[in-house]
């Protein structure tokens, strides 16, 4: 996934070719999944999100400069077909469909988690890694949580959504305090503490997990992620107030009269 993705056998106009058999695998799972519904309007609202949030990925794909995609980016087209059948569940869920916490939720899940970790690897082998793959790939993990927070309401309440909704409320404040979009630099804690969030809502969604584990669980998740976004804001605004403090010495330094060359000579 790397912008000279077509020197890197990616190939031109992969994209449309990639997304499109995304697209066309997600409706397939989406309204088998769907037909669990008893009535069309939910039919039709759960094959439509899941579906929707395939063709989300796969614009972002398609608007590339030179409509190429690579083998990472068909890792997670693949992966969000995956998250794309969860949402279908979710909205089956919601609407009283099915029980709050369906077993077979997990054959689509436990594959989706697993994928995350081989995307990354497989941009790194192939020498395609990108700031827009690494973009995708977070908002896939983004959408996945959220799908899984809704689907928790029912059995654990709705504090769970905090969880799912955490990412999207720091994108939110960042509209507010423009350094919240500042680069962060690599954190293996923030990188297991997402990990965790997938994994913890997975196994709280589990039927055989009793429901005080599971509470107890997502709790747990729950707090690292806010310490984890605590970390980066406050980090965001240290060197925000870093920058500040350079510009105002830089300032000054300017400010300061220049030495006449009599007196300079004199000095000398």
């Amino acid at each position: 996934m790397s912008d000279t993705g077509t020197l890197s056998g990616t190939g031109t106009g992969t994209a449309l070719r990639d997304s499109s058999i995304a697209t066309a695998t997600a409706v397939a799972l989406c309204v088998v999944l769907a037909g669990y519904a008893g009535t069309a309007p939910v039919t039709a609202a759960a094959a439509v999100t899941g579906i929707g949030v395939v063709v989300a990925a796969g614009g972002t794909v398609i608007l590339r400069a030179g409509r190429w995609s690579g083998p990472a980016d068909r890792v997670t087209l693949a992966r969000t077909v995956l998250i794309g059948g969860c949402a279908t569940i979710a909205v089956l869920v919601l609407a009283g469909e099915l029980p709050p916490r369906p077993g077979w939720l997990l054959a689509l899940v436990v594959p989706a988690l697993m994928l995350d970790a081989v995307d990354g690897f497989v941009a790194r082998r192939t020498g395609t890694s990108s700031a827009a793959g690494a973009r995708l790939d977070m908002e896939m993990d983004a959408a996945l949580l959220m799908v899984l927070s809704a689907m928790a309401v029912f059995s654990l309440g709705w504090w769970v959504l905090a969880i799912g909704g955490m990412r999207y409320a720091f994108v939110a404040a960042s509209v507010i305090r423009p350094q919240l979009r500042a680069p962060l630099p690599f954190s293996q804690f923030r990188r297991v503490v997402a990990a965790v969030q997938g994994a913890a809502l997975a196994a709280a969604l589990a039927p055989v997990l009793s429901l005080p584990v599971a509470r107890a669980t997502v709790a747990v998740a729950l707090v690292l992620l806010v310490i984890s976004f605590g970390r980066d804001v406050i980090s965001l605004e240290r060197q925000e107030r870093q920058k500040q403090r350079a510009r105002r010495e830089a300032g000054r330094v300017r400010s300061r009269p220049a030495m006449p060359p009599l007196l300079s000579g004199e000095a000398g």
